[in-house]
């Protein structure tokens, strides 16, 4: 289980380094953050989360009872549609970070997107994505160019965040979290 880094930890706001090579450390990595991912819980995880100031990624969603998503991205490229105006609907457009633990605001993302990568194999790979999917490919991928979804939200909301941040006493470098060892909610 590896420890998640809450907002204000340097590595979670500077853009990640490319991965290059997939070594056995690389694999290793993945394997931990997927465990780390689901002990949170959680529908993605980042290589900065926890620590590794890495291009990689992996999720895990599921759509429905048949339809499983999951998957590391390593080294991604990312393409989306143009982002629809207005606020965020917060019923059905709201999400949260495990970096910025408990707390969830509405935040508008392009509704389709296409992400390119390569796997622990060393493989390419597209996936064309869209909802729920799509938008964990750019909450993910944000996190990669040191961008916090807390970085996107309107006005209101990022006001809001900065209270809990505040509250909580983030915000500082060297805070995090381990799931099933700290009294977290995420």
């Amino acid at each position: 289980m590896l420890p998640i880094r809450i907002t204000g930890d340097p590595v979670l706001h500077e853009p990640a380094k490319p991965v290059g090579r997939i070594t056995a450390r690389i694999r290793a990595l993945a394997a931990d953050m997927i465990e780390t991912m689901h002990a949170a819980p959680g529908v993605g995880l980042a290589a900065p989360q926890v620590g590794e100031p890495l291009r990689l990624f992996v999720w895990s969603w599921r759509e429905d009872e048949a339809t499983l998503h999951e998957g590391v991205a390593i080294d991604p490229e990312l393409w989306i549609t143009p982002t629809p105006p207005g606020p965020a609907d917060p019923e059905e457009e709201s999400e949260g970070c495990l970096s910025i633990p408990g707390e969830r605001f509405p935040l508008r993302r392009s509704e389709g997107a296409i992400l390119r990568a390569r796997d622990l194999e060393g493989r390419s790979y597209e996936i064309v994505a869209h909802g729920w999917l799509a938008r964990i490919f750019q909450h993910e991928f944000d996190h990669l160019d040191g961008v916090l979804y807390a970085d996107r939200l309107e006005h209101a909301h990022a006001k809001a965040v900065a209270k809990a941040i505040k509250r909580e006493g983030w915000g500082k470098p060297g805070l995090s979290w381990t799931p099933g060892v700290d009294e977290v909610e995420a």
